[in-house]
C-alpha cells in the first residue's frame, strides 16, 4: 500500500509542476488578458485533479503505515 501511494503521490506531484510549467510558459509568451484566462483556465481541472490524486496518495501512504 506504501508503494501503491507513493506512486500515485508522484503521477499528482508530477501533475502540479506540468500545470506550473504551463502556466510560466503561457504568461512568458506575452498572452495578455483574455488569451491569458483562457489559458489558465485549462489547467484548473488538470490542477484539481493533480491535488487531489497527491492527496489520495498520501493518504494511502499513511494508511499503510499504520497498518
Amino acid at each position: 500500500m506504501i508503494l501503491s501511494g507513493a506512486i500515485v503521490t508522484i503521477i499528482g506531484l508530477s501533475g502540479l509542476i506540468y500545470c506550473i510549467l504551463k502556466a510560466f510558459r503561457a504568461k512568458k509568451s506575452g498572452l495578455k488578458g483574455e488569451e491569458l484566462s483562457k489559458q489558465l483556465k485549462k489547467l484548473v481541472l488538470v490542477n484539481l485533479i493533480s491535488l487531489f490524486l497527491s492527496a489520495i496518495g498520501l493518504g494511502l501512504v499513511i494508511v499503510g503505515i499504520l497498518l
